[in-house]
């Protein structure tokens, strides 16, 4: 399976997509806008501030979790991608060595490289309230009501035992919610993801210690970008 048609993206447009604006509400990121031009995945800017995400989510939070975590995963598949001489899209990458055990440590790099840049693109500042239009009227059909979808992801992000992440899914034209584990990526088993929040503890634990329902809540209904959200939908 081609990942990259789920998104309709090449490396480059993965990268404009990452990356959102530079600037928001004319303060510029504290982050670089890329990695070194030779890597075959260079990081996406984050796309707002380091503090536009406070109070839900602080700029000591993002410092580690973007600024440490998000770059090791992409400074790891881009040494790994030279390492093991790949070829093609971020995508392709995970879809090529997803369940293989002799390229765990790839497919996790990749996998979280694109797991943590679709979750920065999730979250804007002011976001939040529920979503309008095509998207509204999915999440209508699939859970019966908004309410009823928010109750599920917090239960279902509360529920995910240890590290890993809770997403709306789109498959056959219905959304979903899925729970993975660890560095696991729906796009490897035929979904598309619409919205995803972290549950990995260097998510929130800075901010919520070990309240994740907390952090979930907040990040819900305080910062998800529900704009981005639909444009991912088929």
């Amino acid at each position: 399976m081609d990942t990259n048609e789920n998104l309709g993206m090449n490396r480059r447009d993965f990268v404009k997509f990452a990356a959102g604006a530079a600037v928001v509400a004319g303060v510029a990121t504290a982050f670089p806008t890329a990695a070194m031009a030779a890597d075959p995945f260079p990081m996406p800017a984050l796309p707002y501030a380091d503090n536009a995400l406070e109070p839900v989510i602080s700029a000591r939070t993002i410092s580690f979790h973007y600024g440490k975590h998000t770059a090791a995963y992409y400074k790891a598949i881009n040494t790994l991608y030279a390492e093991k001489k790949l070829s093609g899209t971020l995508e392709g990458v995970i879809a090529a060595t997803h369940g293989k055990d002799d390229m765990a440590a790839v497919y996790n790099n990749a996998a979280q490289s694109w797991n943590h840049t679709f979750y920065w693109n999730c979250l804007k500042p002011g976001g939040g309230g529920e979503p309008k239009g095509k998207l509204a009227d999915a999440i209508q059909a699939a859970f019966g009501s908004f309410p009823a979808f928010g109750e599920k992801l917090v239960a279902d992000g509360l529920g995910q035992f240890g590290s890993g992440w809770v997403w709306l899914v789109q498959k056959d034209g219905k959304l979903s919610i899925m729970k993975t584990p660890n560095a696991v990526c729906p796009l490897a088993t035929g979904f598309k993801p619409v919205f995803v929040l972290d549950v990995w503890e260097h998510a929130y634990y800075l901010d919520y210690q070990n309240l994740r329902k907390d952090y979930l809540m907040a990040a819900l209904g305080k910062l998800a970008n529900w704009d981005f959200a639909a444009k991912q939908l088929g």
